[in-house]
């Protein structure tokens, strides 16, 4: 099954080691959650917001940030042009991330595209209820209309 492709462009992430460096990397967003791309050289694009590098110079290996893994985007912070935010994982993991100010703006339109997605699995798990509920021997018979 392919999936939609909601925006597709460059943010920063904070790395997890010691020095937490600001490293760019492609990003996809899909219905399904984020996926993140390394730049495989230091030449692969621009000011981390909008642009499309050549596709050879992006990692074909990808995180996944999947949206039935991740709670919430939060922490939106705005520094020198700058939009930091945080994803929260249900484990507990915080990842930041850096945009330009100037751009669409990411957490936006990550944190709308997760509230989607909870929402559309709300109204599948409501279905299934529903139907399990029915199909359990509700005639009709012994409810008022």
């Amino acid at each position: 099954m392919s999936l939609k492709v909601i925006r597709d462009g460059l943010l920063e992430k904070r790395s997890g080691g010691l020095l937490q460096l600001w490293k760019k990397k492609r990003c996809v967003l899909t219905e399904e959650g984020v996926r993140l791309h390394n730049c495989k050289s230091a030449a692969a694009g621009g000011g981390g917001g909008g642009g499309d590098a050549p596709s050879s110079a992006w990692s074909s290996k990808a995180k996944e940030l999947p949206f039935e893994r991740m709670e919430t985007v939060d922490c939106v912070e705005y520094k020198r042009g700058l939009v930091y935010f945080t994803v929260v994982m249900a484990s507990g993991q915080e990842i930041d991330f850096r945009c330009p100010q100037d751009c669409t703006l990411w957490n936006a339109e990550i944190a709308l595209a997760l509230v989607r997605f909870k929402n559309h699995q709300a109204m599948q798990a409501s279905r299934k209820r529903h139907l399990h509920t029915a199909h359990l021997g509700s005639t009709g018979e012994d409810e008022e209309l």
